[in-house]
């Protein structure tokens, strides 16, 4: 039986596309192996979002070099946003690469997969299924607007493969439309492709019935869904179907943009039960002008709207934000201003980064890279500290209470799972708690953590 690796970098849209290419090669007969060492067929799933990703990028490249040379035969995709649409560029330098796809471009994966020899078996992951939903494809992000209802039960059901996690992503939107002057992005993913409600409802009926509990909707902006669909549903609109799927406890989504959130989508996170109170809603940064230049469409005061209007209906919300130091031109002053915002809404996670230019955006076109090195990472570190601070006090107050975790693996000997806040809990048992919704005692936190004991 062959074997094969997948080596995964960047966003949770990256993480759920490698499952997919898994799900395939599963069903091809393949096995996945510990190292690429091992493998007859590698993968890399790719990020360039920032420089130290594509470093990181380029480094495996290089490693794989040397083992495409001892192992000819070894067969190496490369597929993410490293994948331009200069592909012959890339091909003359990386000849070791066997084969590249852009993001989301499965008919071109299950081309050369074909062209190789690796189709699907039908019997292999969906034995004892209907005869007419045995067609193995992954599911496209792209596909027919046109194509019947059998056939999109067909692909929804096929791509759902067992998977040891209680959790698992759905994307319902491939692309972005809002070309933020830093980011790379809607070049190397496109223009916004929604999903039909029906497609993505089938694919999590299926996941429900394969014992997934947990579903997270994905997409660069998910609160563009539907704007492309006849009707335009819209995100709101998918939540309550999706709610209604037996069951399924858990449902989130990300990430959202602050443009674009609507009145409407705060109204179904608070009346939905199964929808998780834990919204990423990315700032960037608490100035004005820095924000303008950034292209995000929104103002300060706009954002402090939105959170107000979020936490009214939402008291005990648990939420996060994305943040750029750094961003050419950013003053003291202009830092001073995010850092003031940070302190004043309390988030529980800040995911902070330094702004790096990638070639092709509008910034990195339009604006020199004028903050020093040192500056940035100064910067970094003491919004970091901040954060370190603000959330190790709100994880203080969860000390005493009993939250519902859903485990999803054991790790050293504690098992581990994620509270409906996206808080992460360990705890001991000696009962087998993989996949179920347990009731834990905290005891102690960290800005990072919550522990207790099985209740």
């Amino acid at each position: 039986m062959s074997g094969y690796s997948i080596w995964t970098i960047g966003c949770q849209m990256n993480k759920a596309e490698s499952q997919r290419i898994a799900s395939y090669l599963n069903s091809a007969g393949y096995h996945e192996v510990k190292s690429p060492r091992e493998a007859d067929l590698i993968v890399l799933n790719t990020c360039v979002v920032r420089q130290s990703a594509e470093d990181k990028v380029l480094g495996m490249l290089g490693q794989l070099k040397g083992l495409k040379r001892e192992h000819p035969d070894i067969r190496m995709l490369v597929t993410g946003c490293f994948v331009d649409s200069h592909v012959e560029d890339l091909k003359k330098r990386f000849p070791h690469v066997d084969f590249l796809f852009r993001p989301g471009a499965y008919p071109d994966f299950l081309s050369w997969a074909k062209e190789q020899g690796v189709p699907a078996d039908e019997q292999s992951s969906l034995r004892g299924a209907p005869p007419e939903q045995n067609e193995i494809l992954p599911l496209p992000l792209r596909y027919p607007q046109s194509q019947g209802q059998n056939d999109r039960r067909r692909r929804a059901r096929n791509d759902a493969g067992k998977v040891p996690s209680p959790c698992a992503y759905i994307p319902i939107i491939q692309g972005c439309n809002n070309f933020c002057s830093f980011c790379i992005v809607p070049y190397r993913r496109g223009r916004e492709i929604s999903r039909p409600v029906e497609e993505v409802v089938c694919e999590a009926e299926e996941m429900a019935k394969r014992g997934i509990k947990e579903i997270i909707l994905l997409g660069q902006n998910v609160d563009s869904y539907g704007r492309d669909l006849p009707g335009h549903p819209d995100l709101a609109d998918l939540l309550y179907r999706l709610s209604e799927i037996e069951g399924l406890s858990r449902i989130r989504f990300l990430t959202n943009h602050p443009k674009d959130m609507s009145q409407k989508l705060i109204e179904a996170v608070a009346s939905l039960e199964k929808v998780c109170k834990y919204l990423e809603l990315p700032v960037q940064s608490g100035d004005d002008d820095i924000l303008k230049a950034m292209r995000r469409g929104y103002t300060i005061e706009q954002y402090r709207e939105l959170v107000r209007a979020i936490k009214e209906r939402l008291p005990q919300v648990s939420l996060s934000t994305d943040v750029i130091v750094g961003f050419p031109g950013e003053t003291e002053e202009q830092f001073e201003h995010t850092f003031s915002l940070l302190t004043e809404i309390r988030f529980d996670v800040v995911h902070v980064a330094a702004y790096s230019p990638r070639s092709g955006t509008i910034a990195w076109r339009k604006y020199e890279d004028d903050v020093p090195r040192e500056t940035k990472k100064e910067r970094l570190k003491k919004v970091e500290q901040l954060q370190a601070s603000v959330a190790g006090e709100i994880n203080s107050g969860y000390i005493g209470k009993e939250v519902e975790v859903l485990v999803e693996g054991n790790k050293k000997g504690k098992w581990y799972g994620r509270t409906e806040s996206n808080k992460l809990v360990f705890f001991q048992d000696d009962a087998d708690c993989s996949g179920q919704l347990v009731k834990v005692n905290i005891e102690k936190t960290s800005p990072w953590a919550l522990q207790g004991k099985y209740a």
